[in-house]
């Protein structure tokens, strides 16, 4: 049975201090930030990986950044890489999700750290999810539910309790990024659901 991924052990991967330093924040800002702009990223790339051509697509571009690490801190994440996988996972819903995402964190430092933030955490969940897919396939002849059962793990265990915050961003994402891919309309409450939940949890 393949391991699924954690929340934490990705958050565990960012360099927060470094982020804290870059925009002269304080960590607790920088943390808060990430937390809230992860969902955005991990949400777009689930929508992405909804249907098994975009799953194949997203399992192929992890391809290149098996064995590549965070662990240089900031100075060692490409940025520009990230500016592209943001674009592409996000498209042209970008600023919609961004405002969405300020929205939710209710405080205006958090909010504007949000877009400045994407296109770091982009390459960093991209190396993370590189790894554990790498590992699901070591682990399991049998494909398994692949880049699809990663990203769930990670957007149902984000909260330990999901409360009960209802649809909120995570309907409003879910609606964003669900129009913005092509078959996946009716995906409604599945992934709004899970965005919801890891939010609300907070």
């Amino acid at each position: 049975m393949a391991q699924s991924l954690n929340l934490d052990d990705l958050l565990a991967q960012i360099p927060l201090g470094d982020i804290a330093g870059k925009f002269g924040v304080d960590e607790a800002t920088a943390s808060a930030a990430v937390k809230q702009a992860l969902p955005g990223l991990l949400g777009g790339l689930a929508v992405n990986a909804s249907n098994d051509e975009g799953a194949g697509k997203l399992e192929a571009a992890l391809q290149k950044h098996v064995g590549s690490s965070a662990s240089g801190g900031l100075a060692a994440i490409d940025t520009d890489d990230g500016e592209k996988i943001v674009t592409h996972v996000l498209g042209d819903k970008r600023s919609d999700v961004v405002q969405a995402l300020g929205a939710q964190a209710g405080d205006s430092g958090i909010a504007g750290l949000i877009p400045k933030l994407l296109p770091i955490l982009a390459p960093i969940i991209m190396q993370f999810l590189a790894g554990g897919l790498s590992n699901q396939q070591a682990q399991s002849d049998n494909q398994g539910g692949g880049i699809g059962d990663l990203l769930g793990g990670l957007l149902g265990g984000g909260s330990g309790g999901s409360g009960n915050s209802g649809g909120g961003l995570g309907d409003l994402l879910g609606g964003l990024l669900g129009g913005g891919s092509g078959g996946s309309g009716n995906s409604g409450g599945g992934l709004g659901d899970l965005l919801g939940g890891l939010l609300g949890g907070k």
